[in-house]
C-alpha cells in the first residue's frame, strides 16, 4: 500500500468516525433531554421569557453538535414541555430529570448543562430558582454544579 493510499484510508476512517459522532448527537433522546432541561430552567422563575426561547433556538442553530436538529421539532418539543410545567411543575421536573439521567457519565451530559446554563442567563438574570434547577440537573447527571457558573 502506498503512502497516499494509506493517507486516503486514514481520512476515510476519520470521516466515518465524525459521522458516527454526529449521529449520536442527533438522537431524539438527546434532543428531548436538552429541550426538557431548557424548559425546566426557563420555567424555574414561573415564566418563560422570549429571550430564553430565542437563546435556545440560537444555541441549537449555532452549535456544531446541535445544528443537526430540525428547528420545528425543537420548537414543538419545547412548547409541549413548557405546557407540562404549567400543568404540574413537580411532575414535569421529575419527567425532565428522567429524560436527562441516561446521559450520566456521557460527554453529552456537559452539553446538556451548558445549554441549560445559557438559557438561565439569557434574560440577564441567573436567579436562585434557576440555580436550583441547574443544581437538580447536575445532580441527575452526577456533575458538580459549581463548575457551571
Amino acid at each position: 500500500m502506498s503512502f497516499l493510499d494509506s493517507v486516503k484510508q486514514s481520512i476515510s476512517k476519520m470521516g466515518a468516525s465524525i459521522n458516527a459522532e454526529l449521529k449520536k448527537y442527533r438522537s431524539k433522546e438527546l434532543l428531548e433531554a436538552i429541550v426538557s432541561g431548557s424548559a425546566m430552567i426557563a420555567f424555574a422563575d414561573g415564566e418563560v421569557s422570549a429571550e430564553e426561547k430565542q437563546k435556545l433556538l440560537g444555541y441549537i442553530r449555532n452549535s456544531e453538535q446541535l445544528s443537526v436538529f430540525d428547528t420545528d421539532k425543537v420548537i414543538e418539543s419545547f412548547n409541549k414541555t413548557t405546557q407540562r410545567f404549567e400543568f404540574d411543575n413537580s411532575i414535569a421536573v421529575g419527567e425532565t430529570l428522567q429524560k436527562i439521567a441516561p446521559f450520566k457519565g456521557k460527554p453529552e451530559a456537559h452539553l446538556i448543562v451548558q445549554v441549560c446554563v445559557a438559557i438561565a442567563k439569557a434574560d440577564g438574570n441567573f436567579d436562585a430558582s434557576e440555580r436550583k434547577a441547574v443544581d437538580q440537573i447536575c445532580a441527575a447527571l452526577e456533575l458538580d454544579s459549581k463548575s457551571f457558573a
